[in-house]
């Protein structure tokens, strides 16, 4: 059976400043498929174009040219609500500074995307309970965010990613913010949910890392200059 596409860019041009004397374009033409189930990594430097590149995939901002598909929605025609539900519903959203609301618990930050969708209160309580128990934060669930350590944020956050089933996993440097011991911890859940068949998109700097994943897109001044298989390590 095919596998289908997930993520669709065909010819994405970002430009700031549209019309002015200072107009500037970070991207220039960018063409990237992600296939459903796959685990991809965009590495490039800084100003390379990876945060510009990671707003559109992430359905946060729109590209000046090109098309972009997103699990069969045309994310350019899009109006502001649609784009909302598909950012809470079909993107889980992984951050290197986690994102948590500070003075809510670990399990309320995991409800908290289920909430936006409508989901039970004893259905998001339930699955947030099972899924911070999949990242190994069951026994500090009632804790608040702000008094976790990094590794311990990092791993609410991933489970809140998920708490939709999202189309796909969007992670920005996941692990910029952590020591080695702690980033292997969340590389290991990365791995798991990849073979549970989740789609993820995982931005990072260092080559290492992204040698774990399955192929690896080199961004530099706002292009694609290469692709190649990683080592998919799990």
């Amino acid at each position: 059976m095919q596998t289908k596409n997930v993520i669709e860019l065909n010819g994405i041009v970002k430009r700031f400043f549209i019309d002015q004397p200072n107009e500037l374009e970070i991207l220039h033409g960018i063409d990237l498929t992600v296939k459903e189930g796959e685990f991809i990594s965009i590495v490039g430097e800084s100003g390379s174009g990876k945060s510009t590149l990671m707003n559109i995939i992430g359905a946060l901002d729109k590209p000046t040219e090109g098309g972009y598909i997103l699990d069969g929605t045309d994310i350019c025609k899009a109006k502001d609500r649609k784009l909302s539900e598909i950012r809470n519903e079909k993107i889980g959203f992984v951050f290197q500074t986690y994102n948590l609301i500070a003075r809510s618990t670990a399990l309320s930050n995991v409800e908290l995307p289920m909430l936006y969708a409508g989901v039970s209160k004893a259905e998001r309580t339930e699955r947030a309970k099972e899924l911070l128990k999949m990242v190994g934060m069951e026994e500090r669930m009632d804790h608040k965010s702000d008094e976790l350590s990094g590794g311990q944020k990092q791993r609410v956050a991933i489970a809140r990613a998920v708490a939709n089933d999202p189309s796909v996993i969007l992670a920005d440097e996941p692990t910029g913010s952590l020591d080695s011991k702690t980033g292997r911890i969340i590389m290991d859940i990365f791995h798991r949910l990849h073979e549970e068949g989740k789609t993820i998109v995982f931005i990072t700097h260092s080559p290492e890392l992204a040698k774990e994943t399955e192929r690896i897109v080199t961004l530099s001044d706002g292009m694609i200059v290469g692709e190649r298989e990683g080592g998919a390590v799990c």
